[in-house]
């Protein structure tokens, strides 16, 4: 059971028009919540920033964060997971003619989607797993959670054939981030990730992480480092959407 556009309606018979310009354009903007024992985890957060990245886009949308927040526990009441992935996704809709331009009374497609998420087993997680770098070819608003992803999608197959963990991105000789994840190192018990800008997406779950190693006494640095400190780190985790780190 899936949400599109004002009806809860089964998967297999929710369609969208050919014309959409999510699908001629990727023009729209996700967000990926987790549920945990039938809990959304911050909500708010997650929602905030979605309004934040369809205010950069010029989206517009009638529904509240309230009634946003009622449609996914609907969602999660009828899919019945302990555990779930919600997908949010709202593109600026239909429009008559393919072009790059955009008519401001369009109406956005509204979908939203429940899986099942299931946490990775705990001796998976404390296993140490291989990654490489790769050259962040991505464009310059990574901050934007936006539905074009062809770069991740490239560097996620690059991984899958390579059979590595994950692909960490190097930009001018400073790591980014992963392809779908954060990264951390550690050195002389210090905590350092690359500070929020326009190169990263800054996800909920990586500010948790940085609030957990704060609680905890472990000393914070947002800032740049680069491949050689990488290598040269005395840890290193990445850190994914959901409930998964390595």
């Amino acid at each position: 059971m899936v949400f599109l556009n004002g009806q809860f309606i089964e998967q297999q018979k929710a369609f969208i028009s050919v014309m959409d310009r999510g699908f001629l354009f990727a023009d729209g903007v996700y967000e990926v919540i987790p549920v945990y024992n039938s809990k959304i985890f911050k909500v708010n957060e997650h929602l905030e920033r979605l309004e934040k990245n369809l205010k950069e886009l010029n989206i517009t949308i009638s529904y509240s964060k309230d009634e946003i927040i009622a449609i996914i526990q609907k969602l999660i009441k009828k899919n019945n997971f302990k555990h779930q992935s919600i997908y949010l996704q709202i593109t600026r809709g239909a429009d008559k003619d393919r072009k790059h331009s955009f008519q401001k009374q369009l109406t956005p497609t509204i979908f939203i989607k429940s899986s099942e998420l299931l946490p990775y087993p705990f001796d998976y997680l404390k296993q140490g797993h291989h990654c490489l770098t790769q050259r962040d070819i991505r464009w310059g608003r990574c901050d934007i959670k936006s539905t074009s992803l062809l770069a991740n999608v490239l560097y996620a197959q690059s991984a899958k054939e390579q059979q590595v963990e994950e692909i960490i991105l190097v930009r001018d000789d400073i790591i980014t981030e992963g392809a779908s994840s954060n990264v951390f190192i550690i050195k002389n018990n210090t905590l350092i990730t690359h500070p929020e800008n326009k190169h990263i997406l800054s996800g909920i779950t990586r500010k948790t992480v940085l609030e957990i190693a704060e609680s905890i006494n472990l000393k914070v640095k947002e800032k740049t480092f680069t491949k050689d400190e990488l290598y040269n780190a005395d840890e290193v985790f990445i850190r994914y959407q959901q409930i998964k780190k390595l």
